[in-house]
């Protein structure tokens, strides 16, 4: 991981949420870490203070964290979710967000905001509130284009890990839909010549 990514502190509510996240599922622990830094590049190369880019960090590292309710048939699922278990895979995104609230973590509400809403949509088809454009958080929309691209390069149980110019190819095509077209042209400069590019 890159030096600038904001260290946790051991014994810190962070550390803590993070290891029962890792425990309960360690392939989701290794994605969130390459998030934090694909993350954190992107917030850097958007220009934004270390003090944002550390609320950022912690959200990236506990975007998933709401998956720790997550029953193991949909969690662990061999082939996609049918639509009854999808709608329980869903429920990850504001389960974290307030597992955050609960905690005592500094500024808690705007990593809360980050986690609920890394899975909307720029065109307003995302969850769990339908939020569209620049009304989804930013901290949500640099960590949803970072868990994009390392989600369509690992290998998951229902598709092959993708090469570097397929995901960015894919990542193209949903500019505008899916994803800020703004942070995505940003995002394809810095990760060309990046040490997190996917090979």
């Amino acid at each position: 991981m890159p030096p600038d990514v904001p260290e946790l502190s051991q014994g810190s509510c962070v550390a803590a949420l993070f290891a029962a996240m890792r425990a309960r599922d360690p392939a989701t622990g290794r994605h969130c870490d390459r998030v934090v830094a694909l993350s954190v590049a992107l917030a850097q190369a958007c220009g934004l203070p270390e003090s944002e880019q550390e609320v950022i960090a912690i959200a990236a590292r506990l975007h998933d964290v709401g998956k720790i309710g997550t029953p193991d048939r949909v969690l662990f699922s061999p082939t996609r979710l049918d639509r009854e278990d999808w709608e329980i895979m869903k429920s990850h995104a504001a389960t974290g967000a307030g597992i955050i609230m609960h905690s005592d973590i500094p500024q808690r509400e705007q990593i809360a905001l980050a986690v609920r809403h890394h899975h909307e949509h720029f065109d307003g088809s995302g969850y769990p509130d339908g939020l569209a454009g620049e009304d989804i958080p930013l901290h949500a929309r640099i960590i949803s284009l970072a868990d994009s691209y390392d989600a369509l390069g690992d290998a998951r149980p229902y598709h092959p890990a993708l090469p570097h110019a397929e995901i960015m190819r894919i990542l193209n095509r949903e500019a505008g839909s899916k994803c800020d077209p703004g942070l995505l042209r940003v995002f394809g400069e810095l990760i060309e010549d990046s040490p997190l590019r996917v090979p």
